[in-house]
């Protein structure tokens, strides 16, 4: 079975990492971590994290060892170039390529295992839990008492009265600013420039 893994847009050189690359082809993975680890380049740690990836895919999706893996495949392809300029003599403008690549790794088996699929665990339901206690005395009975659970509204503010008549507040402010007083009409010209709220 193989393993793939990538790494895109790595700001070096493709001419570079092929320096590193060419190094572990083809080798075991204990071999290659090994070899990766003495070399004396910068490319190594791109290329050594994107080994370790693979060996995490094999080993988590498709439950195989790192001993008996190797570098099957290991490609280095050129990627994005960013271009720039630096200035030259007589006003000239020299151009610059700021290169990228891309790695691309297959891994096999040395030994290759016939494993069965193995059958898919069952999820159980889960559990419901009661909203409230009296809910599983209610079942018991045979009886639904929603109607006693329900929760209680919110308690109306105790509402100032002046000469005899009650203040309705809807917005519940307290400020007297949206306030009317029952009985009396709310239309009309006057009662407009008394219900606008003040800046």
């Amino acid at each position: 079975m193989d393993v793939k893994a990538s790494v895109k847009h790595i700001r070096m050189s493709p001419r570079k990492v092929r320096l590193v690359v060419d190094a572990i082809r083809g080798l075991e993975i204990s071999q290659a971590v090994d070899q990766l680890n003495h070399l004396n380049k910068a490319a190594k740690t791109p290329v050594l994290k994107l080994i370790n990836s693979a060996v995490a895919n094999a080993e988590n999706n498709f439950d195989l060892t790192a001993d008996n893996l190797f570098i099957k495949e290991i490609m280095v392809d050129e990627g994005n170039k960013l271009k720039r300029w630096m200035p030259r003599a007589y006003g000239r403008a020299a151009p610059i390529r700021k290169r990228g690549c891309h790695i691309n790794v297959v891994l096999g088996e040395i030994v290759p295992t016939d494993k069965k699929s193995k059958p898919k665990k069952k999820i159980e339901k889960p559990v419901k839990l009661s909203a409230h206690p009296k809910e599983e005395e209610g079942k018991a009975k045979g009886k639904s008492i929603a109607k006693e659970i329900k929760e209680p509204k919110d308690e109306i503010r105790d509402e100032p009265v002046v000469k005899g008549k009650r203040i309705v507040d809807p917005r519940r402010e307290g400020k007297g600013k949206h306030t009317k007083i029952e009985g009396k009409s709310e239309r009309g010209l006057v009662g407009k420039m008394f219900r606008r709220k003040s800046g």
